[in-house]
């Protein structure tokens, strides 16, 4: 949950627009008439509201036995764990346009109800759990507290699609020692949960986090499991196990109290894989393969067994799995270690495929951005229905669904195997021939409030890493234009300057090697306003050097192109190969199929 207050940036330089831009896109014209496209559907704002009443958190959604969206919300009158807080369901008949009058599956009232998460099963009963302030607590050691992570897992449900629901019924929570060492002793159970249930084979599995002391101290991972409650309607038949087995839940020691907000999907060599949050700048990971009841050791994300880790901060890391059977996961690509909605702004997106019983990772895309660098968003879910994709997400005070471009995701599970290059908005096209005219007049103006952004993909090698060279250059005297130069920190870098406003990033350091052959796109995402480096098919993302691999402007960067003419390495010690230039930002799995098409 997001509790407090905190940071954040990306692969692509994108430009604060003035406002946030309109439900559509806007387009320009490009050499030979193709439009580049400036995104509006990934800005938050574009996308359609879920109703709330005021305070709103995890907008999930099902699908109905007559194909309408059934979203079950955490909701109140007041702020996150004030009194009032409950959970509610609405529906809708045109894929999330619109939204029916709420229906409280808790009502509002002495007892907090909060973290609804839905199922739907086979007779189209739709089961929403969520805890429960049962025990009515509202006091420790004599002061008020809140009292939303705390009580019985409780649920309820619907057979007339989220109509009515049912009297309510509990999950049988069994007492372990996160318990026993709370601050009530066990009497109390501690726990919240964010994993929508997942089904594999005949059962069905969610996680969730329980908590070894208030508020948001010692977290551990739980699963409940169910073999019957796809099929049984008899509540007091159901079945459910709480795994793993023992004593003690998901989690490692060494990474600290943190450990929350644990969700899994189901592998199809039959394992389950669950991430979650922590404060160390990246998640965790574990995979169990007999079905949850035994976990190794939890170890931090990375994209591929043994590689680079995935950063995150303290923000919710969702994982989910298609129809299709591919995998996505919701993240934040930065390393800082607090809440704060400058640290969940923007949110990225990479695929998943499974190999070995390992999920292996794409290069991550930006999904969503708030065009206010400070407003973060969280606690998604994907929906899938007739082949399309949404998402849905909460600032808060505001839940929202967006629909999500298909090929954006098809881009991130072909990434390694597609090897073509982009033509949309190819301004200039040079190998070697063209290069060592040493320079190029630029077809047509560079301005970013126009075209979407810029791209610069080159491949160079280095002659050493002294820096203070320039390889591309349309500055004016005044310096107006844009500019590629190495650094001394052994980094290549963008500069732009519009007249008005400068911005200027480099890649990550220690990527360049002198003497190697390295392929390397410089990327700005005007909507986004992200300047971002791919170098040899992989995003920077900082490394261990500093949080973020990518850098969001806090002003507007208008026309950049300067005199108007690509000066080509005036003066540096280098060899440039080739340049592609484009008056967009290029995906980063257009960046990664650059790489992997390789030098003409």
């Amino acid at each position: 949950m997001w509790r407090i207050a905190a940071c954040v940036v990306v692969v692509a330089i994108g430009l604060w627009q003035s406002a946030a831009e309109s439900d559509t896109p806007r387009h320009s014209a490009q050499p030979g008439g193709a439009p580049a496209i400036v995104s509006a559907p990934r800005n938050l704002r574009a996308g359609h509201v879920i109703p709330d009443e005021g305070y709103c958190d995890q907008p999930y959604v099902v699908i109905t036995r007559e194909g309408h969206w059934l979203c079950t919300m955490t909701t109140g009158p007041g702020r996150e764990g004030d009194k009032g807080q409950h959970v509610v369901a609405t529906l809708s008949t045109d894929q999330g346009r619109t939204w029916s009058k709420r229906v409280d599956i808790e009502p509002s009232g002495p007892c907090e109800a909060s973290w609804v998460v839905p199922l739907v099963v086979t007779s189209g009963r739709i089961y929403a759990f969520y805890t429960y302030n049962g025990d009515r607590v509202g006091e420790l050691r004599g002061k008020r507290i809140r009292a939303d992570t705390l009580g019985w897992y409780a649920y309820r449900y619907s057979d007339d699609s989220g109509k009515t629901w049912s009297e309510r019924h509990r999950l049988p929570l069994r007492i372990t020692a996160c318990d026993r060492t709370n601050d009530w002793q066990g009497k109390v159970q501690l726990f919240w949960g964010i994993d929508k249930p997942e089904v594999a084979g005949s059962a069905v599995y969610f996680a969730f986090t329980k908590l070894g002391r208030y508020m948001l101290e010692q977290g551990e991972g739980w699963v409940f499991r169910s073999d019957n409650v796809l099929v049984e309607r008899d509540p007091t038949r159901l079945r459910w196990e709480l795994l793993p087995e023992g004593e003690l839940g998901i989690r490692a020691p060494e990474f600290g109290s943190i450990q929350e907000e644990h969700n899994l999907v189901p592998l199809h060599n039959g394992g389950l894989l669950c991430v979650y949050r922590t404060t160390l700048g990246h998640p965790c990971q574990a995979y169990s393969r007999d079905g949850g009841r035994t976990w190794p050791q939890p170890q931090p994300m990375t994209y591929t067994p043994g590689g680079r880790k995935i950063k995150n901060p303290r923000a919710c890391p969702m994982l989910w799995r298609t129809a299709s059977g591919k995998y996505l996961f919701w993240f934040h690509n930065n390393g800082h270690t607090s809440f704060g909605g400058w640290s969940r702004n923007p949110v990225w997106i990479t695929g998943g495929v499974e190999k070995d019983g390992y999920l292996f990772w794409a290069q991550p895309e930006i999904l969503l951005y708030d065009p206010d660098p400070n407003q973060g968003m969280s606690y998604p879910d994907l929906i899938e229905q007739g082949g399309r994709y949404w998402v849905t997400e909460t600032q808060k005070t505001v839940a929202r669904v967006h629909a999500i471009d298909s090929a954006l995701l098809e881009g991130l599970w072909n990434q390694g195997r597609d090897r073509s290059v982009a033509r949309q908005g190819l301004v200039l096209d040079m190998g070697p021939a063209g290069l060592q005219a040493g320079q190029a007049a630029i077809p047509s103006p560079l301005d970013l409030r126009k075209t979407g952004g810029l791209a610069i993909d080159v491949w160079v090698q280095l002659e050493g890493l002294a820096g203070g060279d320039t390889i591309l250059s349309t500055r004016t005297r005044g310096g107006k234009g844009f500019a590629l130069s190495t650094t001394p920190h052994g980094t290549i870098q963008l500069e732009l300057n519009d007249g008005t406003t400068q911005a200027r990033w480099d890649c990550d350091p220690g990527v360049l090697v002198p003497g190697k052959l390295h392929h390397v796109v410089a990327n700005v995402d005007a909507a986004a306003r992200v300047i971002s480096f791919v170098v040899d098919g992989v995003l920077c993302d900082g490394g261990e050097a500093r949080p973020f691999g990518w850098h969001r402007l806090r002003g507007s960067l208008g026309d950049v192109s300067g005199s108007g003419t690509l000066r080509i390495a005036p003066a540096w010690q280098g060899r440039l190969k080739r340049l592609r230039m484009y008056s967009r930002f290029l995906r980063t799995s257009e960046a990664v199929a650059h790489f992997h098409a390789g030098l003409p």
